[in-house]
Parts: structure tokens; C-alpha cells; sequence
């Protein structure tokens, strides 16, 4: 595959072909060290930018080292990530002409209510964060429930100072 790492628009650096890349074809493997997902928890806390990916149904985190690292998000990408057996793959969504930035869904899914992963990829149905869209609706209901609970608290305290008084 003739792929180079250059400039981009979208994130600083980011992944381009160099040849035409034909829809479904396996363009890059998601390498780098692999470990259990208690090990990655806080490996980046005080980093904004972090290279892990969860592999499906197990409990192994690669953590990114090579030239897949450098693949930006995009809400209406050109390749899609997928697992292979035990392998990580950015894949072909479509035909992909020779000079195009290659970009996938990051789908994150792991954030807590408030936390932000602003996405500028531009796209016209660009959701404004790499969040995937069921954890935009779970955080979403996380942080009504909490304030909920914060009003009904505070709504408590008013009625025990006004009992006091």
C-alpha cells in the first residue's frame, strides 16, 4: 500500500494514499502493544491526545504505535475500522482516489458526562464530537439524572431552612 503521513487539516497530522484504493480492501493494520484494559486505564490521564483501541467482546487495549495512529476522525469517513480474528484494520468504505486523506469514525464510547472530543472534520452532517451517537444519548441521560439530583438536593435543603426558621 503507498501511504504517507503529512499535514492535515483536520488534525495535525493525518494518513494519505498515494494510489487509488479500491472499496473493501484492507488498507492498514491498528498495530502496537497490547494489553488488558485495567492496565490502559490512566496510562494517558494527563495526555489530551491518546492511541488506544479496544478490540470487540474482549478485554485487550492496543495501544497505538504505527502509521493507523495517525488516521484522523472524520463524521463521514472513507474507511471504517474492523477486527480480524486478532488483528485491528482500517478498511475501504468506498473507492478512494489517489492524494485523499484516509479517515475512519473514532465511535467513542467511553467518555463521562461533560467530557468533551470536539470533532472539526467539517462534514455536513458532522455531529460536533467523536463521541458515537448512543454515547452522546448515554451521557446525555447521565448528566439529566444528576441534575435531577442535584435540584431534588437542593430542593431538600431549602425545605430544612425553611423548617428551621
Amino acid at each position: 500500500m503507498s501511504l504517507i503521513v503529512k499535514s492535515s487539516s483536520l488534525h495535525g497530522a493525518g494518513v494519505y494514499t498515494t494510489a487509488p484504493i479500491r472499496k473493501g480492501e484492507r488498507v492498514l493494520e491498528y498495530t502496537g502493544p497490547r494489553m488488558r484494559k485495567e492496565e490502559s486505564d490512566g496510562l494517558y490521564a494527563d495526555n489530551e491526545v491518546t492511541y488506544l483501541f479496544t478490540m470487540d467482546d474482549t478485554d485487550i487495549v492496543i495501544d497505538g504505535f504505527g502509521m493507523a495512529a495517525f488516521v484522523n476522525h472524520s463524521c463521514d469517513p472513507n474507511c471504517e475500522s474492523d477486527q480480524f480474528g486478532d488483528q485491528i484494520w482500517i478498511v475501504a468504505l468506498r473507492d478512494i482516489q489517489s492524494g485523499e486523506e484516509l479517515t475512519y469514525d473514532y465511535c467513542l464510547w467511553d467518555g463521562e458526562p461533560g467530557d468533551e472530543a470536539p470533532c472539526y472534520c467539517g462534514a455536513k452532517n458532522c455531529r460536533g464530537t467523536m463521541y458515537s451517537e448512543e454515547e452522546v444519548a448515554r451521557q446525555k441521560k447521565l448528566l439529566s439524572q444528576k441534575t435531577k439530583k442535584q435540584k431534588a438536593a437542593k430542593k431538600k435543603r431549602g425545605r430544612r431552612k425553611a423548617a428551621a426558621a
